[in-house]
This record gives C-alpha cells, structure tokens and sequence, in this order.
C-alpha cells in the first residue's frame, strides 16, 4: 500500500498514527484491533477514538474516546451511536467518512474546520483508520483528530480610509 497524497501536507502526530497503523498492515491489508497496542503509542491516544461497526442495519458505536475528544466535544459520546455524538458540517458528512472506510478498507483523510457541538470552531485534521479481524471485513474504525480551537478567518473590512 502506497501512501496516500495527503499524508505530505499532514501534521506530526498524524503522520506518527499513520505510520503506526501502516506498519500493523499485512499483505495491503487493514492490521486487526489486536494488532494496535496503546502502550506503543502513549503520546496519541487522547487523540483516539475507536468506532465499532455494526451491521444489520449499518451502524457506527463509538466503543471508547480519548481525553482531548471529549474535551473538544464537550461531553463524552462512548456507547452512543455516531449518528447521535458526531461532531462536524453534517451527520451525513460524520457518516460518509465511515462509510468510505468500510466500502473501500484503506484510510480517509478529512481536515475541513468546522463549528464543533461547544459552538467554538475547531481546526481538525482526522484520519479514519479501518481495522480488520478477517482482512476483508471493517469491524472498528479507528479515528484519530488532531484538533485546536480557532477562529475562522473574517473578511477584511471594506471600510473606506480617512
């Protein structure tokens, strides 16, 4: 697996999660959950959420999510549904990013800023990393947000010089 064209562009700590998540990959294939060790990765995991996917119907769970999530969101969403914790522009937009991971079994990359749930805007970069027990099936996704509050950039201002 090549990496992808975003990775150049990305911060430090999401390239340290890719590498990490590359690495546990077999054969172009997504490493399984047993694969990822927290103690490998310690400076990362407040930055980490694990998603479970759940079929008939399709559902995402959030199963756990790391400190500096919670804190961006304002509350912590372990045991509901992404459909109702999400953060971001949309539900249909949170939903799509998982269901790209799952269709195609290889990362995706958002890094739009948004108006988080708390009303501050955040810059977030955010990789959804598929893991697979079977190599064939997504059965957790991975997410890792590397995020900060900021202000979004207003228009400057028309006013005529005196």
């Amino acid at each position: 697996m090549e990496d992808p064209d975003w990775l150049a562009g990305s911060g430090p700590k999401l390239k340290q999660m890719y590498a990490y998540w590359h690495e546990r990959c077999q054969d172009g294939k997504p490493p399984r959950r047993a694969d990822i060790d927290p103690v490998d990765i310690p400076r990362l995991l407040a930055h980490l959420i694990i998603v479970d996917v759940v079929t008939d119907p399709r559902r995402y769970v959030y199963r756990l999510v790391g400190t500096k999530e919670v804190e961006v969101r304002g509350y912590d969403p372990t045991g509901k549904s992404v459909a109702e914790g999400f953060i971001g522009p949309s539900r249909e937009d949170a939903l799509g990013w998982y269901e790209r991971a799952v269709a195609t079994l290889r990362p995706q990359y958002d890094a739009t800023p948004y108006m988080s749930t708390n009303g501050k805007w955040v810059n977030d970069e955010t990789l959804f990393l598929p893991l697979s027990d079977d190599g064939l099936t997504v059965n957790r996704i991975l997410v890792f947000a590397a995020n900060s509050p900021t202000r979004p950039k207003r228009p400057e201002s028309k006013l005529p010089i005196r």
